[in-house]
C-alpha cells in the first residue's frame, strides 16, 4: 500500500522566503518541490516542501507583489512532523542554527520528540506520535 499524496498543507510565510527554504532543507531534511518566484529580488509567491517521510508545508514571502493580498504573519505558526528520527534532527537542527523550545524527551503517551523554532519564530515540534 502506498501512502497517498498529501491533501493538508500548512502555510507559513517569511520575511525571507528563500533563506527559510535553505534552513527548511539543512537543517530539517525538507525536499524543495517548486518554487515560484515574485516579481521582486527574492520575493516567493509560492513554495512546496515535502517531508521525506511523507507530506509537506507551503510557504511564500509574507510581502508579495502577486498572489495572496494577506500573508500569515511571519513566526506566527506552528507545525508538527511525524518521523521515525527524533534523536538525529533534533541534533541536526540546533547545529543549523534551529533554537531549541522544548528538548527532546519520551512523553508518558508513547512518543518521543521535541520543538523548536526556526529563524523568524516558526515553532517545528518533530516525533513519534502518529495521531490516535
Amino acid at each position: 500500500m502506498s501512502t497517498p499524496a498529501p491533501t493538508c498543507w500548512p502555510c507559513l510565510s517569511y520575511q525571507d522566503a528563500p533563506a527559510a527554504v535553505r534552513f527548511l532543507v539543512e537543517a530539517f531534511g525538507f525536499t524543495e518541490h517548486l518554487v515560484v518566484p515574485g516579481e521582486a529580488d527574492g520575493e516567493v509567491v509560492h513554495c512546496e516542501m515535502v517531508w521525506p517521510e511523507g507530506g509537506g508545508v507551503m510557504l511564500g514571502s509574507a510581502v508579495r507583489s502577486t498572489g495572496e493580498v494577506e500573508a500569515t504573519k511571519p513566526g506566527a505558526g506552528s507545525v508538527y512532523v511525524v518521523t521515525d528520527r527524533p534523536d538525529e534532527l533534533h541534533a541536526r537542527s540546533l547545529v543549523r542554527g534551529a533554537v531549541e523550545v522544548r528538548g527532546l524527551r519520551d512523553e508518558e503517551y508513547g512518543s518521543r520528540g521535541f520543538t523548536v523554532a526556526d529563524p523568524e519564530g516558526n515553532r517545528w515540534s518533530f516525533g513519534t506520535y502518529r495521531g490516535a
